[in-house]
């Protein structure tokens, strides 16, 4: 196989052994692996793979087919579309992915969005549901809202019954956010007048909450869950006090393998049957073949990008 690895932040195509699953693994024939912040970090030395992942392969998502599976594992998901999140050297192609982290990605489905879904859909119903215990009546704000994950936060705010506001930098996609079922769209600067809400999906970090902490409902419930736009930020504790609001935060990379494979149970069970339907779906900024990976981290860089930046295998 070939793999796109990092060697002391320069990025290269190398040859590597294809791996082989372990007794309880499946290998999968990658055909598309979203990029995420994450991966940019690491490049710099500041996000290294857990132990037991590739530590110089990044990719964190993926999705293609299964191509051999360890003793404990059916045969019968040899061949299937699969998709799913890996603790890292998801950017080659073939990879290692734990057998119960697996979703199946629907027919109608393409590898593009089946790359961009795992990470962002798991990461951002994690924090929203199981960290966050959204309710159907609550209002949601999202930030970063243009993002993978920020995209995915929305819609999966919208279907589970939320009222939901989306924020960016400045208004260029609030359209597009609209459509995928956001309420109310608004700019940074605008955050402090809002009405107050319950939950908060803080992608941004200090740029947000700093004026997010100002209108939030008794008992709010803060996750964060990106740092991108800094990661220090001045706490009031008596309007903490006030409102008894919760602030945690929450990654999936680091979790264990049974963490990972109760999201990942819950996915099945709540959007599956809506990726299927087409009720949520995976907005796509711009595709680069493998290769190119280099290219699609300087672009992933930039700013005003809206959804997912996908790197592709040819078959």
């Amino acid at each position: 196989m070939w793999a796109f690895t990092i060697d002391e932040k320069r990025l290269e195509v190398v040859e590597r052994d294809t791996p082989e699953p372990g007794p309880d693994d499946v290998v999968v024939a990658v055909r598309a692996a979203g990029i995420n912040a994450a991966d940019l970090m690491q490049r710099e030395g500041f996000y290294p793979a857990p132990p037991g992942f590739p530590e110089d392969v990044p990719g964190m998502e993926l999705a293609g087919l299964v191509t051999a599976v360890g003793e404990d594992v059916s045969t019968s998901l040899i061949g299937r579309r699969v998709c799913a999140i890996v603790g890292g050297g998801a950017q080659a192609t073939h990879c290692v992915v734990a057998s119960e982290h697996l979703l199946f990605v629907p027919d109608l489905v393409s590898w593009t969005e089946a790359g961009g879904f795992p990470e962002a859909f798991t990461t951002a119903f994690d924090a929203l549901v199981t960290q966050g215990h959204l309710q159907a009546s609550d209002r949601v704000l999202v930030s970063g809202a243009a993002g993978g994950v920020g995209a995915a936060g929305v819609q999966i705010a919208h279907v589970l019954g939320a009222e939901v506001v989306a924020v960016t930098r400045n208004d260029e996609h609030h359209d597009a956010l609209r459509a995928l079922g956001a309420d109310e769209t608004i700019t940074l600067d605008e955050v402090g007048s809002l009405e107050p809400v319950d939950v908060v999906l803080e992608l941004l970090g200090a740029a947000n909450l700093s004026a997010a902490q100002r209108v939030l409902r008794p008992h709010a419930r803060v996750v964060v869950i990106g740092v991108g736009a800094g990661a220090r930020v001045e706490i009031d504790l008596l309007a903490m006090m006030r409102t008894r609001f919760t602030l945690t935060g929450s990654t999936l990379r680091s979790r264990s393998r049974e963490e990972k494979s109760a999201v990942a149970s819950l996915l099945r069970q709540v959007l599956l049957p809506l990726w299927e339907s087409r009720t949520i779906s995976v907005p796509i900024a711009k595709t680069f073949d493998l290769r190119d990976a280099a290219a699609a981290y300087d672009y992933f860089g930039r700013p005003g990008k809206f959804g997912k930046v996908v790197l592709l295998v040819d078959e």
